[in-house]
């Protein structure tokens, strides 16, 4: 399983990888983990002739230089299943007016459970 993760805060990212070390464990999957945390990666990397594929994509908005993830070429990855992981609700609602359909909507204060439910969903779509 390949996930790309777009995501600059760390405590998220670590709660995320810790949750799917677990689901790598427990399901006995073999996960390869690509994360970028700004966004002029997605640009340079991904949205420039890329062969990069993704079963993946969780999507947050906002990078740590004060760009948007929200420009990845989402058509260049047909195939993955994207999850919306924004704190901002007018962000989630922007994938959703984009058609992403999954979306976990973050909180600081809940990571356990914010990285619990994002699992739920890969477990769900695999």
């Amino acid at each position: 399983m390949r996930i790309l993760i777009l995501e600059d805060d760390l405590g998220t990212l670590t709660k995320l990888l810790e949750y799917l070390a677990r689901l790598e464990n427990s399901l006995d999957l073999k996960v390869s983990v690509t994360v970028f945390s700004e966004f002029w990666q997605v640009e340079e990397h991904l949205n420039s002739g890329t062969k990069e594929k993704f079963d993946f994509i969780l999507l947050d908005r906002d990078c740590k230089i004060g760009g948007s993830f929200h420009i990845l070429n989402l058509d260049k990855f047909p195939e993955a299943v994207v999850i919306g992981i924004s704190s901002v609700p007018r962000y989630n609602q922007e994938l959703r007016d984009k058609g992403i359909k999954l979306i976990v909507d973050k909180d600081y204060n809940k990571l356990d459970e914010f990285a619990q439910k994002v699992m739920l969903l890969i477990r769900e779509y695999d």
